[in-house]
């Protein structure tokens, strides 16, 4: 039997987000050593709404102040994470910074791919490392101790719902639903004659899209990717009771294009009035209290992660601004990554844009700003106690052999997921049942587990 493999610990998962190319600004990946020297950086970030913020504040605050000029790539999420790992692991040296997440952190650190940040991080007063939130500060560091990674934003999982739509039906929501409870809400709130879906969940591809929400669900309802003995349980009981369920709740009463979903594609949905509950990362939730960006400004509610069988299921999860190891420009790189994760930019997006804006969840000093906990009283006391409560070494109901919320944290599962993903999506469209796929995902399952298998 293999013992858990808490690496470094605690962590973060999933997450979170995004939908196709946004942005490509600049041609960061044309630019290399060569386009600009330290006064120019070049930044791959993932396409959401705290990100495409930055890149509003930048030129006029950190450029003004620095002399640094900052080139953004933006992607969506799946794409980012293809377009990092092929600059990282290849050594083109196109980007300065790049941000990743808790999944990714420790396993590249391993590989020699990423710049360390604790020299600078330590030595940076006016950053205030002690500051961060522990857990996060956790997750964005290697084996050796060391950080590489700074946590941008950090986030669990929470339930989003319109109080005025619920309430016409009679219904109220607990702060701590079952899942039963909110599909038996979904089926009274949807309306396919006007448009509304009862709810809006993840089916977009990919182990960062669709499995993130998915196996917070399959963790509560019983199941796991590996038990742990590394014995794969993708067509066990758990695993099939949670697809069966969320694809169920889908195709009856989630949005339009469920292959379609992701994070962006969803929160716009119920941002523009077109679903009744959104169950997705925390960090979304600031843009949809804010009136110049959503159209249910102050009519939502919000509960903890949905469950059936544990008492939690929030995820966890933090996205970090890292640097890749062939970076010719670390000190200029740095000064961006201190300035975009401190409380100086929080300040800046609270009064610029509005505090419930703010990139949170990865600083204690934020939770005590009064205009933040005005901006987010619906919310933010959940958060907090969400990131507090979520156990990566221990998320669902029996011992895993490695820690991850919503993934499992070796190498080969983000093609595992990817692939899982690829064979529920065709539940979704109908290709497929959910015992024949799951019986596929088992297969690419038992191939992953003999590695750990043979070491264990």
């Amino acid at each position: 039997m293999r013992s858990i493999r808490v690496r470094t610990m605690a962590l973060i998962g999933v997450t979170a987000t995004a939908a196709g190319l946004l942005t490509a600004c600049s041609g960061a990946g044309g630019g290399g050593s060569s386009s600009g020297g330290s006064k120019s950086i070049n930044v791959l970030m993932v396409g959401n709404s705290q990100m495409t913020d930055i890149q509003k504040l930048t030129a006029d605050n950190f450029t003004k102040d620095s002399g640094i000029k900052v080139n953004f790539t933006v992607l969506d999420e799946n794409s980012l994470r293809a377009k990092v790992q092929d600059d990282v692991a290849n050594k083109t040296g196109a980007f300065d910074v790049v941000t990743i997440g808790a999944y990714e952190v420790p396993i590249w650190s391993k590989n020699g791919w990423l710049h360390e940040v604790s020299s600078y991080s330590g030595s940076d007063s006016e950053f205030d490392q002690a500051d961060i939130l522990k857990p996060m500060l956790t997750a964005a560091s290697g084996s050796d101790g060391k950080l590489y990674g700074i946590p941008f934003y950090g986030e669990s999982s929470m339930l989003m719902y319109r109080k005025d739509l619920l309430q016409a039906k009679g219904i109220t929501m607990p702060e701590h639903p079952t899942w039963q409870q909110v599909a038996d809400a979904a089926a009274k709130v949807a309306d396919k004659s006007s448009g509304m879906a009862g709810i809006c969940l993840r089916g977009l591809k990919g182990w960062g899209e669709m499995f993130a929400p998915l196996t917070t669900v399959v963790n509560t309802m019983g199941g796991t990717w590996f038990n742990k003995d590394w014995t794969p349980q993708v067509n066990a009981a758990g695993f099939t009771k949670a697809v069966t369920f969320y694809t169920n709740l889908v195709k009856q009463y989630g949005e339009p294009d469920p292959q379609t979903s992701g994070f962006t594609e969803c929160q716009n949905a119920i941002g523009q009035g077109k679903a009744a509950m959104w169950y997705d990362a925390t960090s979304g939730a600031g843009k949809l209290e804010d009136s110049t960006q959503s159209k249910v400004a102050g009519k939502l509610g919000y509960a903890f992660a949905p469950v059936d069988q544990t008492k939690y299921s929030g995820w966890l999860w933090s996205w970090d601004w890292a640097m890749p190891s062939t970076t010719k420009r670390a000190d200029s790189a740095w000064k961006f990554i201190s300035w975009a994760s401190s409380k100086k930019y929080e300040n800046l997006v609270g009064t610029k844009l509005g505090w419930s804006r703010v990139p949170d969840g990865k600083r204690e000093s934020t939770y005590s700003i009064a205009d933040y906990q005005k901006a987010t009283s619906g919310y933010y006391k959940i958060v907090k106690e969400s990131i507090e409560n979520a156990d990566p070494a221990n998320p669902g109901t029996q011992p895993r052999p490695a820690i991850g919320v919503q993934f499992v944290d070796v190498p080969e599962f983000a093609d595992l997921g990817d692939k899982v993903s690829s064979y529920v999506d065709d539940v979704l469209t109908g290709a497929s049942s959910v015992a024949a796929a799951l019986d596929k995902g088992q297969k690419d399952a038992e191939a992953v587990a003999k590695v750990y298998q043979k070491t264990g």
